[in-house]
């Protein structure tokens, strides 16, 4: 059976939480789907179920956890109303309002919910290697933001994998703490722009490994060392390095609003004024509409930009 809400948000993360503290603050009864456990792309709680250490968050002098920060926003979106349903969407219709969502079976003839406003806080999922283990060395030794991590690798040797504009700009950021980092890269050319190629040439704590893949990972509970293979002459070698940050790129889940919403050649939606999509009534916050900054707490803010927006709207509709 249909169920009906005025503000139904796709995604658990710190702007699919925010959002529903900021709705059910404002009396709109939200209903959270937060994705599943099984998901890679939008599990419950986001990418930061899978970061250990969180020192630059607001309001946490010793620090905090992933995992605590996003059990603790459950909780307060919950107690002022919010009800969350531990199911990812897999269809929406966003023709008109109401909107129609299938978070089970997306072949059935009648939608999960309709929804007055949609909120899509969905985030995106940083590409990995695909090596075995790494998963797990996630928040130990192996990393995917250098803005989150890079306090803690003071003093140590380090490795950013990739050759465009972000590998570089973590590269430099990196530089901060560690004694040496090196930037492998696949080919004998970066990606990079020209003007952040000079920098990394010119900054002497970064060695370029050309024509470089990393084949394992080295390290029982925390990274030790990576094993790197030359792509021109298939010989192996072994860097011992304490942290690996990854840096391929991001894969905003956005995959059933294609066609519907309007996305940037990246895959990121397109907002407007505020949280505002193309489609008068759905709104866009977090990493699904941010590929510059995808911090917690920049993520946290555009989510209550997200719930003012649909509060505002609503209210223009006389819902």
């Amino acid at each position: 059976m249909t169920q009906h809400c005025k503000v139904l948000i796709a995604g658990s993360g710190p702007a699919g939480l925010t959002a529903a503290i900021y709705a059910s603050r404002a009396e709109l009864a939200p209903i959270v789907i937060e994705g599943e456990p099984s998901s890679t792309s939008d599990q419950p709680g986001g990418q930061l179920m899978l970061t250990t250490e969180i020192e630059n968050f607001p309001g946490f002098p010793s620090g905090t956890t992933g995992p605590e920060l996003m059990a603790s926003m459950r909780v307060q979106a919950e107690r002022f109303g919010a009800r969350i349903s531990t199911a990812k969407v897999q269809r929406v219709d966003l023709a008109s309002s109401p909107f129609k969502v299938w978070v089970q079976d997306p072949e059935t003839p009648e939608p999960t919910y309709r929804c007055d406003a949609l909120i899509v806080a969905t985030g995106a999922r940083s590409l990995l290697l695909g090596l075995p283990g790494e998963n797990e060395l996630i928040g130990h030794g192996v990393s995917t933001c250098a803005t989150c991590d890079g306090f803690f690798f003071k003093n140590q040797q380090i490795a950013v994998v990739g050759g465009g504009d972000s590998a570089i700009e973590e590269a430099l950021f990196l530089t901060r703490f560690a004694d040496k980092v090196t930037l492998i890269h696949r080919r004998d050319k970066l990606r990079a722009s020209r003007i952040m190629q000079e920098r990394a040439f010119s900054n002497k704590k970064i060695e370029i490994r050309w024509n470089s893949v990393v084949t394992r990972l080295h390290g029982d509970g925390r990274l030790d060392g990576v094993e790197i293979c030359d792509t021109l002459t298939d010989e192996s070698s072994d860097l011992s390095v304490t942290g690996l940050f990854v840096a391929i790129g991001h894969q905003p889940a956005t995959e059933i609003f294609a066609g519907q919403l309007d996305i940037d050649e990246l895959g990121y939606i397109v907002t407007g004024s505020g949280s505002r999509t193309s489609v008068d009534g759905v709104f866009a916050c977090g990493d699904v509409q941010d590929h510059v900054y995808r911090q917690a707490i920049t993520a946290a803010g555009s989510g209550c930009v997200a719930a003012i927006d649909a509060e505002h709207w609503l209210a223009n509709l006389g819902s």
